[in-house]
């Protein structure tokens, strides 16, 4: 009789077992239930916008639901990072980028959210450089020669950043400690004012994503002389990288990506990671990424992990020896 009661046991022990794991995979392949947000930490209209939209149209044909775009841009991205880590319905995402995620936990003495408790990182979505740009009539053409003028005119130059605390500001932080030249920071509220300051001669430097200089390297009035990417950057093929023109291992790369709130379950951001990843190797999807200055992203979610966590071990030590602090 024991023998047959512990049979019985372990029969059912390994039904509920098998019950159990088959069950995540049904889970996934229903999800979504209903509609999908991707919250946007930034203005309609930004780079941001532009791909979340871009993967919505995709993904809403995918999933059998309408994927609505939601900007809610402010506080330097953490309003709209702070929805999604807090939804509790396994249909909010958002489209995040470094500042809220990477440089937020330095740069603000409290965050709404804790980045590593919180949030799930999903898959990374895009990546570009910033342009390494100088005013039109500096007498510069490369870094070789920017470095070198910098040493021999101390306290001539100055910068612009789209904001204190942004991949513009703490890039070139990061240029000035590995070029051995100083630069005073001057920092406006986004990419056109400080753009058009390096245009006009009122700053002399500025690290910029290309498509927000664009119109004024056109005019002349702001000359671009490398990338921040490791190596050249297939829409920018023309100019050589920062770390191939003598500052060694120069790296400063730009990137956005998907994350959910940390209760989502992992069979379901399994199925999302692999939708996005197949969604960014349409070839419509890439053109249209790559003719906006941007890189497609994807790769597995693990991948995404380790590049933010390199990436706040980083850039937390250079956002901690300038002492910045947003609030």
């Amino acid at each position: 009789m024991k023998s047959i009661i512990t049979t019985t046991a372990a029969v059912a022990v390994t039904l509920s077992s098998a019950f159990t794991l088959g069950s995540a995979p049904a889970r996934a392949q229903s999800w979504p239930t209903k509609p999908v947000r991707i919250v946007v930490p930034a203005p309609g209209g930004s780079s941001l916008d532009i791909v979340a939209r871009l993967l919505g149209d995709k993904l809403k044909d995918k999933w059998g639901q309408p994927v609505i775009v939601d900007p809610k841009p402010g506080a330097g991205g953490t309003i709209g990072v702070d929805v999604a880590a807090k939804s509790t319905d396994n249909h909010t995402l958002v489209i995040g980028f470094p500042g809220p995620t990477a440089y937020g936990p330095f740069l603000y003495k409290k965050m709404p959210y804790d980045v590593s408790k919180d949030l799930v990182p999903i898959v990374i979505t895009t990546t570009q450089p910033n342009v390494l740009a100088v005013n039109g009539n500096l007498p510069v053409k490369n870094v070789a020669e920017l470095v070198a003028y910098a040493k021999a005119n101390p306290g001539k130059l100055s910068y612009a950043s789209v904001g204190n605390g942004s991949s513009s500001h703490l890039a070139m932080e990061l240029f000035k400690t590995e070029a051995g030249i100083d630069a005073q920071h001057i920092p406006f509220n986004g990419s056109p004012p400080a753009a058009l300051s390096t245009a006009n001669g009122d700053t002399q430097l500025l690290f910029a994503v290309a498509s927000g200089i664009a119109p004024h390297v056109q005019s002349g009035k702001i000359r671009q002389i490398a990338v921040t990417s490791k190596g050249r950057f297939e829409s920018l093929k023309d100019l050589p990288s920062i770390a191939e023109s003598g500052i060694k291992d120069f790296e400063a790369v730009a990137w956005n990506g998907l994350f959910g709130p940390s209760s989502l379950p992992a069979d379901v951001v399994a199925k999302i990671n692999a939708d996005v990843n197949a969604a960014l190797a349409d070839a419509g999807v890439k053109e249209r990424i790559v003719n906006a200055g941007m890189a497609p992203g994807g790769g597995t979610a693990a991948s995404f992990k380790s590049m933010l966590d390199a990436d706040m071990k980083k850039w937390g030590g250079i956002i901690k020896r300038l002492n910045i602090q947003l609030d």
